[in-house]
């Protein structure tokens, strides 16, 4: 690992996690490359950032689960490689039901130089911390589509108070949003703003 980076458990106790693509639950139906465990990591900017919105939003009830982090830039061009393969139906119902797969990228939905590769960006969602249960979002990681979007109309009242409960958490800590997806966030003052990493996670 990089220095100036961590695995994010490991900075930020209690934190919750489920690396999407190192495991079958995402929007290409498989591991993605460079995601050799489930495991979520960060610079430890980040961290730091991300103690301070947990502690933050335990006051509200809350405890935050992290989706990804770091993203290799292996990881990211293999995105792209699948975005150009045919089309199969098995993960385009819940992740991107009204675009096609090579739309992907020119509507802003994944990016072929992410900020994630910088390590200092984080998809995430809140969870009831007296249930366990993930609070409604109205949709899920990934759904590449304008509900998504912050301000989404069609969004149910507690989904859109959810919605804006996380970005005030967040912008309060010092990240900014992005507008086409609710659940990700960099870090404002982020250290590498220019470099894109490519070591692996595990």
């Amino acid at each position: 690992m990089e220095d100036g980076f961590a695995f994010v458990d490991e900075l930020v106790p209690g934190i919750r996690w489920d690396a999407k693509y190192a495991t079958w639950d995402n929007f290409t139906g498989k591991p993605v490359d460079g995601y050799l465990a489930n495991r979520i990591v960060g610079t430890t900017a980040l961290c730091a950032a991300l103690d301070e919105a947990r502690a933050k939003a335990a006051t509200e009830g809350f405890g935050l689960l992290l989706w990804d982090g770091y993203r290799p830039q292996r990881a990211v061009d293999r995105f792209l490689r699948w975005s150009t393969e045919p089309e199969d139906g098995r993960t385009k119902r819940r992740h991107y039901p009204n675009i096609d797969r090579t739309e992907m990228f020119d509507r802003g939905y994944v990016a072929a130089r992410s900020g994630h590769s910088r390590g200092s960006t984080v998809d995430l969602t809140l969870y009831h911390l007296d249930t366990d249960e993930l609070a409604r979002m109205g949709g899920d990681h990934d759904l590449m589509d304008p509900i998504s979007h912050h301000g989404a109309p069609g969004t149910a009242a507690v989904e859109a108070r959810n919605r804006q409960v996380l970005r005030s958490i967040m912008e309060d800590c010092g990240f900014l949003a992005y507008e086409r997806e609710w659940w990700h966030y960099t870090l404002r003052d982020e250290p590498h703003p220019d470099t894109y990493f490519d070591f692996p996670v595990g």
